[in-house]
């Protein structure tokens, strides 16, 4: 039996844009560490291959302690570590995969056709390729059929399932007619589950650090156990910090800092959080809740979706501009009772008839 650690999409120097300069270049350092976190893995689990799936940089723009940092790590790792470049981080003559003096352990493929690399010793094989410009429109494993030989034949590819993408479209049941005992993917940032075409093993192990409230949760690698017609797998999470969507009901609170502080997480001043505010109630003032929630969060953002108090819409019957302008608005909200827009419109009138602050926009 073959253990394997299948990870794909570090990104390693991605910009982190949506941070502030100083929050970016803290997230920038704690991605470069996560080869580290992987090397330390591969000799705990007794890994025999590392595959490692394409998109490994973020783009051309590498910095130099990136650079070594990454050498440094997957030289440590005490068995073959195998890298199919991705879009992100085409292989070319003038990438850092061409120029630079990788340890021996380290295999990059590069050529667009699927190639192959024999380890004998552990009577397997693995195929794969590269991308050689940020776009790949055919299949990256056109055309290959693996021999039935006995060995284990392991794919490491970069590519999408989707037919219309320019990033290695691949058809389920190219992964089925590939004979190829397990297909390591990189590309979609989504942990799939392992999955079977045929009597082929693959998976998609998703991104190993959140970037964006799009990669929200645990993000991590695959570590794998294949022998002939059967693989194991396990996801093992790998982040520093997470990206959390948390929606927080404040109907009927009494103070809407403290249910939102009740309903953080105990070590919440690691991850950064999107707040969904809902429910019913007045307008929260998201300035001065976000400063007084700062401190218990490494990041931040509020989002208002509260509804207005149904007693508040009694007023509609008043013969007042107030009650015409309620009047206006309780037939869009009856018709479209989740707009948030409308709800806003309402908040804001309400604000500006009755000269409250927050009634300028």
């Amino acid at each position: 039996m073959l253990n394997i650690i299948h990870g794909a999409d570090f990104h390693l120097d991605s910009p982190f844009s949506g941070l502030p300069a100083q929050r970016a270049v803290q997230r920038r350092e704690e991605l470069r560490q996560l080869p580290l976190r992987l090397a330390d893995l591969a000799r705990e689990r007794k890994a025999h291959l590392v595959l490692l799936s394409g998109d490994l940089l973020d783009g051309q723009h590498i910095y130099q302690e990136t650079v070594q940092t990454l050498c440094r790590a997957l030289g440590s790792i005490p068995c073959p570590v195998l890298i199919a470049p991705g879009n992100h981080d085409p292989w070319s003559r003038q990438s850092i995969y061409a120029s630079t003096d990788w340890p021996n352990n380290v295999h990059i493929f590069s050529t667009q056709s699927p190639e192959k690399v024999e380890f004998s010793e552990l009577n397997c094989t693995v195929w794969g390729s590269a991308f050689l410009s940020p776009h790949l429109e055919r299949s990256p494993l056109d055309g290959l059929c693996v021999p039935q030989d006995g060995r284990l034949h392991l794919g490491c590819f970069h590519g999408d399932f989707s037919l219309q993408s320019r990033y290695g479209p691949l058809t389920r049941e190219e992964i089925a007619d590939s004979g190829l005992t397990y297909l390591a993917l990189g590309h979609i940032h989504q942990y799939s589950g392992l999955q079977r075409e045929g009597n082929t093993f693959w998976a998609y192990p998703g991104c190993p650090e959140g970037r964006g409230f799009d990669e929200t949760g645990e993000r991590g690698v695959l570590f794998l156990q294949a022998e002939p017609e059967q693989v194991k797998e396990e996801f093992i999470p790998l982040c520093a910090r997470k990206y959390e969507i948390l929606p927080v009901d404040i109907t009927n609170a009494d103070d809407v800092l403290t249910a939102v502080r009740s309903a953080l997480p105990s070590d919440s001043e690691k991850h950064i959080f999107r707040i969904l505010l809902t429910g019913e109630g007045e307008q929260p003032d998201l300035s001065l809740l976000e400063q007084s929630l700062a401190p218990f969060c490494y990041g931040l953002t509020l989002r208002d979706h509260t509804h207005l108090p149904q007693d508040l819409w009694a007023r509609r019957e008043e013969d007042s501009l107030t009650g015409l302008f309620l009047r206006a608005m309780w037939d869009k909200c009856q018709q479209e009772p989740d707009n948030e827009l409308y709800q806003l419109c309402v908040r804001y009138g309400l604000a500006a008839l009755e000269n409250r602050e927050g009634g300028a926009l």
